[in-house]
């Protein structure tokens, strides 16, 4: 605080000087004292809704729609203003309207003959559920989410007091005029979206975007355009980043995954990144292969024929082998990664067919290398030199990815802590006995754990995006970016290794096996969140982790809350992929203002069906955590920031009145 006390003035002249430039946006006492009764009063409001999402893996469809319904909250919403007067079948079209409000326009002018008393209705109860979506914020907040066409109209009818008889004629015009211009459905539309944007705070992506189905590209342009999103980084996601970075590896393996999952429109249409290069090398090497263990797995609804199945089973192979090769470059350039188990290529004998891994002969179940010489296995020949630099060329030239991936950057880490949740896509590294596993980067020798571990990766992640002077520098940050996706000790992968080429080349399932790390093993123990909570420097009495990565296999009898509530694993299958061993299409999280809810989802059939038959996603809740006082802006991180801005501000009241700092009148 400042005092009168000249020693005291001295020693606060950096407060002093702060305060100064504080009053150029606060220049009175006035204008301070009504900030600071405006934050306290937003301190005392509801806390805002977040939504937890994870594993997306370019399911567009399905994460649309669970964006939409915000994992049920819209539905809710409805039910709470609308449960004793709605049928459930109103409920559910009021719903689906609100959803996709131009498509199911569309429908309801073909068979509704009087829509002027349908518009009339309609527009009645969304105003009503706008303003129960509404009520936990600011008018100010609300101001700045309308919609410019309608923001006057919208905040006229929004604020209609229950005792304000005199006005119902005023409010009633407005709608009426409303449908005598021919402005309903533009209106409608755009208080639906308000409803969605107002239901949800903020939404977190906790991880894996990219790869397996055929629509990341559209998730991105969906996160892009929302309103507030952070995302913490997955190894699918990190993977398309040091692609993006232009790291060879990194651009393989993106190739490779979406040849395994028939899933090019993404490459080639997505990101306007050319495949022939691609196709007329897998002719010309693997014309006369059949590559049966690199056909497509087909998951999505697009229909291939047998001609194009066998041409992307081709490139699949062709730059499978690329990949294993670039691979084996970093690991000889990056011995202190410890990955020389991964340098398979020089382990086979070229004359019976065979290999050697961990002592074990295993016979190979395919003999055509064309591109390998056995003397030297990891160089690449001239064509494969020519072809990935094209390639790369095409990635690092792609306007759309390098947008995306700067906006995973922007918005994006390797974790979060937000509202006592600690966010992160994969585990930490732990030893056996509970430690922390130290690793080291770089060749000074430094070791790294924890907290400590996560934070010098990021560092390295973006310098090998963003660093133009140094080569070196990018190049180390490149592939550490690439270790992330598959390295033993790396937090987002979180296995001993990626057993890729034995899953191609070895039919002995012996030889597939992928050993987790201890994290896997002891994350039912609520002994090691409470010293993940330390390490973080969160409070481990309210405080959860919420991973995603491993799929949760209901079926088996798995529980996504583990350690007594206190970890979270909310991957329950959005990927296609996995939804026959998980039972179900996903979990996601909501955490309002009276605790945790978990929302685990059945498969989503087609947003045509949610349309046209008003097909909601089905969706079983479970409440986790149910908070005796509802929590309010002041229990939240934003709340402590208020709180700190609160106090500055009366430190510039009283040097306003002391007549330190004077006012500008």
């Amino acid at each position: 605080m400042i005092y009168a006390n000249d020693d005291v003035i001295q020693e606060s002249d950096s407060e002093l000087r702060y305060l100064k430039l504080l009053s150029k946006q606060y220049p009175t006492i006035a204008s301070a004292c009504t900030e600071i009764i405006n934050l306290q009063a937003i301190l005392n409001l509801p806390k805002g809704t977040e939504h937890f999402m994870t594993d997306i893996h370019g399911e567009y469809e399905s994460f649309n729609h669970v964006l939409k319904n915000a994992s049920g909250n819209i539905k809710r919403k409805i039910t709470e203003v609308f449960g004793n007067t709605l049928s459930e079948k109103e409920i559910k079209s009021l719903a689906t309207l609100i959803y996709y409000p131009e498509q199911k326009l569309e429908i309801i002018h073909k068979n509704i003959e009087s829509i002027d008393e349908w518009y009339k209705t309609t527009i009645y109860r969304l105003i009503l559920i706008c303003r129960k979506a509404a009520f936990k914020y600011t008018r100010m907040k609300v101001r700045k989410a309308l919609p410019e066409d309608f923001a006057y109209i919208i905040e006229e009818l929004m604020h209609q007091g229950s005792e304000e008889y005199d006005k119902q004629e005023y409010y009633n015009e407005i709608i009426k005029t409303i449908i005598r211009i021919g402005r309903a459905d533009e209106f409608i539309i755009a208080m639906s979206k308000l409803i969605q944007r107002l239901v949800i705070d903020r939404l977190h992506i906790v991880g894996d975007i990219f790869d397996r189905g055929p629509g990341a590209d559209i998730v991105m342009d969906t996160l892009m355009n929302y309103h507030s999103v952070d995302i913490q980084w997955g190894n699918h996601d990190i993977l398309w980043m040091g692609a993006a970075a232009g790291s060879e590896a990194c651009i393989a393996t993106v190739l490779r995954i979406c040849a395994r999952y028939a899933n090019l429109d993404t490459i080639e249409d997505g990101y306007g990144i050319n495949m022939l290069p691609l196709a007329s090398f897998a002719l010309r090497f693997y014309g006369n292969d059949e590559c049966v263990e690199f056909k497509p797995k087909v998951e999505s609804d697009i229909i291939y024929n047998d001609n194009d199945l066998n041409l992307i089973a081709k490139m699949h192979k062709a730059i499978s082998i690329i990949q294993f090769k670039l691979e084996g470059e970093i690991i000889k350039r990056r011995p202190h990664l410890c990955m020389e188990d991964r340098l398979l290529f020089d382990k086979i004998n070229y004359n019976n067919w065979t290999i050697e891994i961990d002592g074990k002969t295993y016979k190979l179940n395919d003999n055509n290398f064309p591109t390998i010489n056995p003397e030297n296995p990891y160089e690449l020949t001239q064509e494969e030199k020519d072809l990935i630099e094209k390639i790369k060329s095409s990635f690092l030239n792609s306007e759309k990815l390098q947008k995306h991936v700067r906006f995973l950057f922007a918005k994006g880490s390797m974790y979060l802590k937000f509202n006592s949740n600690l966010m992160y896509h994969g585990c930490i590294p732990m030893n056996e006995d509970g430690s922390f596993k130290k690793v080291k980067i770089g060749s000074s020798g430094n070791e790294y754990s924890g907290k400590s571990y996560f934070d010098r990766l990021e560092i390295l992640v973006r310098e090998g995006y963003f660093h133009k002077d140094d080569l070196e520098a990018k190049l180390y940050g490149m592939d550490l970016t690439w270790y992330l996706w598959t390295g033993p000790d790396s937090p987002l992968f979180g296995k001993n290794k990626m057993t890729t080429f034995e899953r191609y080349f070895i039919d002995d399932k012996e030889a597939h096996v992928e050993k987790k790390n201890p994290y896997f093993k002891l994350e039912d123990s609520e002994k090691m969140c409470k010293i993940i909570f330390k390490e973080f420097g969160l409070n481990p009495d309210c405080s959860h982790i919420i991973n995603g990565h491993v799929p949760v296999k209901l079926k088996k009898g798995e529980s996504p809350i583990r350690a007594n509530g206190k970890l979270l694993v909310i991957d329950g299958g959005f990927s296609r992929a996995y939804q026959g061993t998980t039972g179900i299409a996903g979990y996601t999280l909501i955490f309002n203002s009276y605790g945790l809810i978990l929302v685990s989802h059945d498969p989503f059939e087609s947003t045509q069906k949610a349309i046209e038959e008003e097909k909601d996603i089905h969706s079983t809740t479970i409440v986790l955590e149910k908070e005796v006082e509802r929590k309010r802006v002041r229990d939240t991180d934003n709340g402590e920031e208020l709180e700190s801005q609160i106090l500055e501000l009366e430190k510039l009241l009283e040097a306003y009145r002391k007549g330190f700092i004077k006012e500008l009148r």
